[in-house]
């Protein structure tokens, strides 16, 4: 039976129940890769917690430890989450739409970026985050990577410790980087 972990994820630090893919226990504070309904995230594990019969109330699975390489699509993502926020706001005065950003989420994947408002957001808002959306998931180009990160030969690809030569890593051009 897997491994399940309470987990804190996303920009509003949701709490959600998570099996360990690998079975694996992760101590508390880990940094690890999770698949979510909303895709690829980075979660913090709060604690381990005794697997229900039912995987129906779980959130999703933890895939992996986050690793030296999920550290640099880290930064990259923080990168373009700033530049987002920076010409959201900017559109926001230039077009004079009273919304208050909050903040910018781009998920692990690369395929998703949330804007946080306070209050309503009106149909306006809403254009202007969709075509901000459109800009910056383009920019990060992780679409296929995301296919990687999220199938790749087990939840260790690409780190090099215990993947094969799957020929799909993304990470290190194939192969997990053994040769």
């Amino acid at each position: 039976m897997s491994a399940v972990h309470l987990v804190q994820i996303g920009l509003l630090g949701s709490i959600g129940k998570f099996a360990s893919a690998d079975r694996r226990v992760y101590a508390r504070d880990a940094e690890v890769v999770c698949r979510t309904a909303r895709g690829l995230e980075v979660g913090k594990v709060i604690c381990k917690i005794e697997p229900s019969d039912t995987e129906s109330e779980r959130d999703g699975e933890v895939l992996r430890r986050v690793g030296r390489e999920d550290r640099a699509i880290v930064e990259r993502l923080d990168r373009f989450r700033d530049r987002a926020f920076l010409a959201c706001t900017k559109l926001l005065a230039e077009r004079d739409l009273q919304a208050t950003l909050v903040d910018v989420e781009h998920l692990f994947d690369g395929q998703s970026i949330w804007f946080y408002f306070l209050g309503d957001v009106s149909p306006e808002v809403e254009s202007l985050t969709a075509e901000l959306a459109d800009v910056y998931e383009s920019k990060v180009k992780f679409r296929k990577f995301a296919e990687t990160l999220a199938k790749g030969c087990g939840p260790d690809c690409g780190t090099g410790s215990s993947c094969g030569d799957c020929g799909s890593c993304a990470l290190s051009g194939g192969g997990c980087g053994k040769k």
